[in-house]
């Protein structure tokens, strides 16, 4: 298990939502709130957060969608125990269990999530390019952001396994690896809604949200991009109220 080290207490959702994390390292923000706003699920739904982390995006749409069956998978011990202790300080009832998301069928099974039985996974797999991403020497922190050659393909593969036919995948990526997306989502999925993010207008978009059905037959869906900020750098009221809990982005409405 990994020492979290200083831990902070940070509100999202306007603080609706605290959390506890640690101080350094991997930290929660906009990533896994617009991840949590781009998911679409319903009363009633089985829902995992694959790597959980302390269970920010999770716990966002569980305080959006009541009565939701919620599973954080976390891979680090430190970092579940704390996703534990924040669903409790938030009165939000989630099932939290220490699982590498490689791992085998039965494992997950074992740990009650077993395949076809999943109607929503959300996931923010790590995705940075090792080729271009200065490595850590904090190991939890490396495990966290850098992906390999099979991350992207062994996380839809656990994602896929579980769902159950029509299921829906929400997942966050740089937009420079959406290839890599299209070609890990090829199998199995289909109805792909895609909606990039741009940093502001003037510059490429810095990260894709991808909604995808299993067993899914409709065409692709791209979606007009999102702006954290406008030509002023002053930040998109869209991206304030989604932050602070008061709205959801197009992919949450299937």
């Amino acid at each position: 298990m990994t020492d979290p080290g200083e831990l902070t207490e940070d509100a999202f959702f306007g603080g609706q939502l605290r959390l506890r994390q640690p101080k350094s390292g991997h930290r929660a923000g906009h990533d896994a709130l617009l991840l949590a706003a781009a998911t679409p699920a319903r009363s009633g739904d089985r829902v995992v957060d694959l790597g959980a982390g302390v269970g920010a995006a999770g716990l966002a749409v569980a305080k959006r969608v009541a009565g939701i069956e919620l599973f954080l998978v976390e891979i680090d011990a430190a970092l579940a125990l704390l996703a534990r202790g924040n669903a409790a300080a938030n009165a939000i009832s989630a099932e939290v269990i220490v699982l590498d998301v490689a791992s085998a069928a039965e494992t997950f099974a074992t740990a009650g999530l077993s395949p076809d039985s999943v109607d929503v996974v959300l996931m923010n797999p790590p995705f940075n390019d090792p080729a271009r991403h200065r490595a850590s020497p904090d190991k939890a922190r490396e495990i966290a952001h850098v992906s390999t050659a099979a991350t992207l393909e062994t996380w839809v593969h656990a994602a896929r396994r579980i769902l159950k036919s029509g299921g829906v995948l929400s997942l966050i990526w740089r937009a420079d690896g959406l290839v890599e997306v299209l070609i890990a989502l090829a199998r199995g999925f289909g109805s792909l809604a895609i909606l990039p993010v741009h940093g502001d207008g003037k510059r490429p978009a810095i990260r894709v949200l991808i909604r995808a059905v299993k067993g899914g037959k409709a065409p692709v869906e791209l979606h007009a991009a999102l702006m954290l900020n406008d030509e002023s750098a002053v930040p998109n009221k869209q991206v304030q109220d989604i932050l602070a809990g008061k709205g959801v982005l197009p992919l949450a409405i299937p």
